[in-house]
């Protein structure tokens, strides 16, 4: 006999020894325990069609197939509404099949002590495991910021999952009336003044952020304080990432520094944007990119007649593709090099794109300055095919993807972005084709980005190496930027360069301190920071903007348009032409030409300044 059909028989037993129990004891009250024969026999009627009705009745409300070793508030009303009706109709029917009816009493006493001891049998099993049965392994203690319905379904979810090993110590909740009040049995202990306090009292190892409503900013006020303790940090997602308020463990994520930003999610004006992606041949070069990938899932949202993803690396491409092609009705992976004007020609002619984004580009700063002219050919060049093919097969817009280290540049990376972005303002002045360039700083999550090294880093227990202990960024998400750059390309009239709120500019010491902590460790103690010296063409602040180019406003809060600059197109073609034929010289050859061409560019001396100093 299997476990399941065991177990079953035996609380079905301990029912039929309840139900038989509690009216034998409610006949010996009534009649002081002197029962005629008339009474008895009565008594063994009511005994039986109550135990068969019980059982029929408990079975259907699925009491012997429930684990009540997890029993909570909910089990409690099953337990109600079944015994009510059982001990209901037992009584009903025994007093119209018998002479003589069943005395009120005897029904309501009967009841009573079911609903008692059919309810304690169950809890019992809760209670044992609770207070008598110990996991072997060590539990973490975690602290549930958030005493509502979210934050009960995560404890419940702690409480049953046998398999986890966290215990729940408490809720953390903003509301004053909760405070000292146990929910499900579960103390609300305070509010979030209370949570570093409580964290070093408790020796708290997790705390779980259980606020799938609050806002992003309110996300990253409580974020900040928890961060200041030991504990790993976990969050619940947003409320639109939820299915049917189901709340399960598996759902919890870590907190990314994104997180810790607390800004916003980006709001598109869709009526400008589907204007020039609906029903449109979109092309995105560099699609298998962070940022090109992410516009080619941003894309596919205003249905496109057709989106080309273009790019270099085969299995990069292969991946978004994969990712795609079930969600975009004609998707099309096109491997190709931007450098191959021949090429390119070839997938203008065949696909006639109405909108290119040009994501592709060489974007690592001390690699491109020990490999100048591989930035030089993707960089500038590559644009330059992709933009003049864009201007004679009549592309409707060209949007350039480019970088703050664009903005009086300091490496030979962000020089080439620079020169891309003035040649695109050439084209802009003579061709139907609205050219624009989209210009921001650093992306979290992006492959370029410090975030993927820190917590490679991190998890190999240290040390994070960080450049210089003042050296500051802007940040923003992979989405945030790339919803940014669609809006923008609904503004462009031709020859602008649209500049992105990028918030606040963090100092990357911050940024390795915070995942750090992120990751349950203390910063000094557990891992160290290292610095270890500016780079070469590195720059301790980033600008997002040149003097010259003053910034002016558009519709949406976040986009800003720089003045357009004012470049002679034969000029530029006359110092390209000179940058093609210098490609194999030395690198100093090159930086002076570059310099040339974007006076802003500061070439740096090549000296070995680097330090190694360790954090306190």
């Amino acid at each position: 006999m299997s476990y399941s059909r065991m177990r079953t028989l035996v609380l079905m037993a301990i029912d039929c020894s309840i139900i038989l129990g509690c009216i034998i004891v409610a006949y010996l009250f009534r009649y002081n325990a002197e029962l005629s024969s008339a009474e008895i026999r009565q008594a063994a009627i009511f005994c039986g069609i109550a135990i068969v009705i019980g059982l029929i009745v408990l079975y259907n409300y699925g009491l012997y197939r429930r684990a009540w070793q997890f029993a909570s508030i909910g089990e409690v009303i099953i337990i109600f509404k079944a015994v009510t009706i059982a001990i209901v109709l037992a009584y009903t029917i025994t007093s119209l099949v018998i002479p003589g009816r069943v005395p009120i009493a005897i029904g309501f006493r009967t009841y009573e002590l079911c609903l008692l001891l059919i309810g304690g049998s169950r809890f019992m099993l809760r209670i044992i495991k609770d207070n008598y049965i110990k996991t072997p392994n060590k539990q973490r203690q975690s602290l549930i910021i958030g005493a509502g319905q979210c934050g009960v379904l995560v404890y419940r979810e702690l409480k049953m999952n046998v398999a986890s090993s966290q215990e729940a110590i408490g809720f953390i909740d903003d509301d004053p009336r909760k405070w000292g009040q146990e929910v499900f049995g579960l103390l609300v202990i305070g509010g979030r003044e209370h949570i570093i306090n409580i964290c070093k009292e408790q020796q708290i190892d997790d705390i779980i952020v259980a606020l799938p409503s609050a806002s992003r900013t309110q996300i990253s006020d409580i974020l900040s304080i928890c961060k200041q303790t030991n504990a790993k940090l976990k969050i619940v997602p947003p409320i639109n990432e939820l299915l049917e308020g189901k709340v399960e463990l598996s759902m919890l994520r870590d907190v990314e520094v994104e997180d810790l930003l607390g800004r916003e999610p980006v709001v598109l004006e869709n009526d400008g944007i589907d204007e020039y992606l609906t029903n449109k041949v979109v092309l995105v070069t560099g699609a298998g990119g962070s940022i090109g990938s992410e516009l080619c899932r941003q894309i596919m949202h205003f249905k496109p007649s057709k989106l080309l993803l273009l790019g270099h690396g085969e299995n990069s491409i292969y991946q978004i593709h994969r990712e795609l092609k079930d969600k975009v009705e004609h998707l099309v992976p096109i491997i190709a090099d931007v450098q191959d004007r021949k090429r390119m020609e070839q997938i203008f002619d065949q696909h006639k794109p109405h909108v290119v984004f040009h994501a592709a580009a060489h974007k690592h700063v001390p690699l491109m300055e020990e490999n100048p002219s591989e930035s030089i050919k993707n960089n500038v060049f590559g644009t330059r095919n992709v933009a003049e093919c864009a201007d004679v097969y009549g592309a409707e817009r060209f949007v350039l993807i480019s970088t703050d280290k664009a903005v009086n540049p300091t490496s030979i990376m962000g020089t080439t972005k620079r020169i891309a972005e003035m040649f695109i303002q050439c084209l802009a002045k003579q061709s139907r084709t609205k050219f624009s360039a989209v210009r921001f700083g650093n992306v979290l999550g992006s492959r370029g980005s410090v975030i993927p090294l820190f917590k490679e880093q991190i998890a190999a227990g240290g040390p994070v190496t960080v450049t210089h202990p003042e050296m500051v960024r802007y940040f923003m998400t992979i989405p945030e930027a790339s919803r940014l750059v669609i809006q923008a390309g609904a503004y462009a009239n031709g020859g602008e360069i649209f500049i992105l709120d990028m918030g606040e500019p963090v100092k990357i010491s911050d940024l390795a301190r915070d995942l750090i902590r992120l990751s349950g460790y203390e910063p000094g103690v557990d891992i160290e920071i290292q610095y270890s010296g500016i780079r070469q063409g590195e720059k301790l602040y980033e600008e997002l903007l040149l003097q010259e180019e003053g910034m002016t406003d558009t519709q949406h809060s976040r986009i800003f348009i720089g003045r357009p600059a004012s470049f002679n197109r034969e000029d530029i073609e006359l110092e390209l032409r000179r940058l093609e034929r210098i490609l194999g010289e030395d690198r100093v050859i090159i930086q002076e030409l570059l310099s040339r061409i974007v006076p802003t560019y500061v070439i740096e001396k090549r000296v070995d300044t680097r330090v190694l100093v360790t954090s306190s």
